[in-house]
Order: C-alpha cells, then structure tokens, then sequence
C-alpha cells in the first residue's frame, strides 16, 4: 500500500478514502421512458411526460439498461442479485419534476465486487466495490443564463445511471485517480457508459476522512459531483489538508456535504450531510421487483468483450510486447484494435515501437484521439513493411509517415513519387565512404590516432552525402572495413 499522509503539527495522518461514482448507462432511450439521451441536444426537447412527471404517467423499465447494469457488475467480478427492487427516494429539488427519484436502496441489482489499480511504481492494488445500483437523473438546473431567473433543462431527467460505490479501500489522491481510470477503462470496453466526465456522463462524489495510525475511521465528509480525475486528486488532498487542520485547532469535522472549488482549490460547504431516514426510502408502488432470469445473465456473461486487465496478458504473450506497452496499448478498446491490425500486417515489436513513437506523436501534434486519425492501421501496416524489406530506413521512414499524416497516400506511392527508395548498391556507398574520407583528412588522422568516436561523424557524413537513403547497416560495415584497411 502507498504510504501518503498529510502531514500535520501532531505528525502524519492517513486518508481514508471511498468513491460513489455516478456512470451514465449507454443506451438509446431512458431508464424509464422512450425519450432519447442523445448528449447536445437542445433544451427540453428529450423529455416525455413521464420525465416530466405529468399526472398519471407511470415508469416501464427500460430492459437495455438493466442488461448494461448486469454487464458492468460481471465486468468488476461483482455479484449479480437476480432479485432486486427500485425504491422512491423523496428530496425535493428544481429539477426533479416527481418530488423523487426512483433509485435502488436495500436490495441493489449488483453486490460486491473488485477492481485492481496499477500505480506508478508498479504496485497492484485492489479497490472493493460495496454495491452497483441503478436510478434515475436528475434533470439540470442552469444560473448563468439569466440575472435573476433559474432555467430548468430535463433532457437528462430521467436517464438512466449506475451508481457504482466503493469500499474505503483508498488511501491516496494517486489510488483513487487510479481506481477511477481503471472504472472508466472497464466501463468504456464494456460498451456500457463512454465515461466522458466533461459531458457529466461519468462523475464522483468522494468520501474522505483522516485518522492518526491505528485508529478507527473519523467523520467523513462528501465532496461532490467532481468531474474530472485530476479535481478528484486535488480535491481529496485540499479536503484531507482541511480536516487536519480542523482536528490539530481543537475542533470537530461535521459530517456534510461539501463542493470542490478548482480555482481556489478548496472545499466549501454545500449542506449537512442528510441521513438515509430523511430520504424516506420506500418500494416504489408503480415498479415490481426485478427478478433476473440465471441463465439470461450467463448469456451476457459469455457475450462480454475481453476486458483490459486479459487483454494487457494477452498481447504480452502473443506480441512479446513489455508490460509497460500493454498498459499503454490497452488504455482504449480503439486503440488495442488498431496495434492488433498493425501486429497482424507487419512484425509486432516493430509495431508496438513505432505506434507507441512517431504514430502517437503524429495525433497528438494533431490533437486528435486514435478514432479520429488520418491514418488507418492498414496504411501504417504498409509503412512498416517498405522498413521491414528494406525499401527505406528508419529516417526515411519518418519522413514518409509526416506526409501521410497530411494526405491520403499510401507509404508505397509516397516513396515511389520522390524517389526515396534505399540505396544498397555497395558501390555507391563506397564511393561516398572514399569521398567524405577524402574530404576531412583531420578528422581520418584523429579516428586512426584512436579517437573512435568519431566513428559517427563518418557514418553521419556519409548518410548526409546520399540524402538519408543509404541502408544504414550497409554503411556501418562498408565503413568499418574501409577504416580498418
């Protein structure tokens, strides 16, 4: 375990921490209406009565959400209840049209499960997940557009959410960025929520405490709807800074609910945090208990996607690539997709370096994902093959993979049209070994007097003489033999 602490003027304190993150189901229509949840749209043009909770309207549970839900739970090896139930939970708020939200309390469609986290030194972890449950959104309340007036958008009132709550298994801002990376990636390979937390389809609420070694956990404080892996990091070490603080002046930290202020980069308090009595849990009259057919969830089981943590294994064994590259070319589904086309066109090391290199470097001076690339894997493929047979060497090679990024030409044409083929004629690199000797009798007296590190000045020089499309292993050898006469 990582030893963070904060430290304080009575020594260092541990951070005890737990995540409820709220994951937005991917799906076509809502968790309880045939309205769409299309990201964008214009305000309040996604919402049926039902959303809107006109008199009389009454909630069909959407079967789609439920199959994602039961996915995400096989997904975080949790436990799949086949009997679960929805629950009104009542709080009244602008944009909750009912005066509840239908959520799920003492009997949660998943149960507990796990995730293992990855930290920078290498060090596996493994995070528990208390429960999964499924509810509905909320609908948004917007300030900013109006000086005196609140609008209320209900598009997203009454999509569909899993909330997904771990165990305060956590003890560092990096565990917890961790722990939320992994969620994520499972999350997104899984198909069952894209996880993108700038459009709040993915947010955390994060539980955070501090306590002296050997103690029993201390009040906890709710920081929430963070949006963002690094304000979750920021926001636990700001908070944690605050509760000691609190604690060494002789006071008491007050369970509440708290927001996180990025700029500042503080904590300030939102309300007292409310217990589960005050939400009046209680079945709601309009929804049976769902129950799960055994072998239906089996089926999904079998239909699963093979998941980040198999997949990294995988790709080591069958591509040789280091630990450190699968990590890397697993951190999407698109991405693993792309190096597998690439390992299965040209040889997989080769692959592994240059996507990992030169091809990761191109997108990122273009700032686009590996979705949007203008290069497929089959174009790439072709480049390496001309590097593999020798056609050109490696720093033609980049020169070839810098236009493609600018056109649709295959690597083949682009070669063919300026003439970039390498050049193995040995008498023609001979030639140019004699003339650039010729050319710098000094520097020929020095490497002969036992400076050998001019060595690369020569090959240098040569390569420069025939433009770059010398083979470079002809070079080095032509050279030697050359010198050593």
């Amino acid at each position: 375990m990582s030893t963070y602490t904060i430290e304080g003027a009575t020594g260092a304190w541990e951070v005890v921490i737990g995540l409820e993150v709220h994951a937005q189901i991917v799906s076509q229509s809502k968790l309880f209406s045939g309205a769409p949840t299309a990201f964008g749209a214009e305000a309040n043009t996604q919402v049926s009565l039902v959303d809107a909770a006109f008199p009389g309207m009454l909630p069909v549970l959407n079967e789609e959400c439920v199959a994602q839900a039961v996915r995400t739970g096989l997904g975080l090896n949790a436990q799949i209840n086949l009997f679960s139930r929805f629950d009104r939970k009542n709080y009244f708020y602008a944009d909750l049209p009912q005066g509840y939200q239908i959520s799920q309390f003492e009997h949660p469609i998943v149960g507990k499960g796990e995730i293992e986290i990855e930290l920078a030194d290498g060090q596996m972890r493994k995070i528990g997940v208390t429960r999964l449950h499924v509810e509905q959104d909320a609908g948004k309340s917007i300030h900013d557009q109006d000086p005196e007036l609140t609008l209320i958008d209900l598009n997203r009132a009454g999509v569909g959410l899993m909330e997904i709550v771990s165990e305060p298994d956590m003890r560092s801002p990096e565990e917890a960025g961790a722990y939320l990376r992994k969620l994520r990636q499972i999350l997104r390979y899984l198909g069952t929520c894209d996880g993108n937390m700038e459009e709040g389809s993915m947010r955390a609420d994060v539980n955070v405490s501090v306590r002296k070694d050997g103690e029993e956990y201390r009040t906890r404080c709710e920081v929430k709807n963070v949006n963002s892996i690094r304000f979750v990091m920021q926001a636990i070490q700001a908070e944690a800074q605050r509760q000691v603080e609190v604690w060494e002046s002789g006071g008491e930290v007050q369970q509440e609910t708290r927001l996180f202020d990025h700029v500042r980069g503080e904590t300030r308090s939102m309300r007292s945090k409310e217990n589960a009595h005050d939400y009046r849990y209680f079945p709601d009259p309009d929804l049976l208990p769902l129950v799960l057919d055994a072998e239906w969830v089996e089926s999904l089981r079998d239909h699963l996607p093979e998941l980040p943590e198999p997949k990294r294994a995988r790709l080591e064994a069958q591509y040789g690539v280091s630990r450190y590259e699968s990590g890397i070319l697993t951190t999407e589904q698109a991405v693993a997709d792309f190096y597998e086309v690439l390992a299965k066109e040209s040889e997989p090391r080769l692959a592994a370096n240059w996507m990992l290199g030169d091809f990761f470097a191109g997108l990122n001076k273009l700032s686009v994902g590996i979705d949007r690339s203008p290069i497929s894997a089959q174009r790439l493929a072709g480049l390496l093959k001309l590097i593999q047979d020798s056609t050109i060497n490696g720093k033609i090679a980049k020169e070839v993979l810098e236009e493609m990024f600018t056109s649709e030409a295959f690597a083949s044409d682009i070669v063919e049209k300026r003439g970039l083929k390498q050049v193995t004629d040995t008498g023609a690199i001979e030639a140019a070994i004699t003339a650039v000797l010729d050319a710098n009798p000094d520097m020929l007296a020095q490497y002969r007097s036992g400076k050998d590190k001019l060595f690369g000045f020569f090959v240098g020089q040569v390569m420069k003489a025939m433009k770059g499309k010398a083979n470079p292993a002809l070079v080095n050898d032509l050279l030697k033999k050359i010198l050593a006469g």
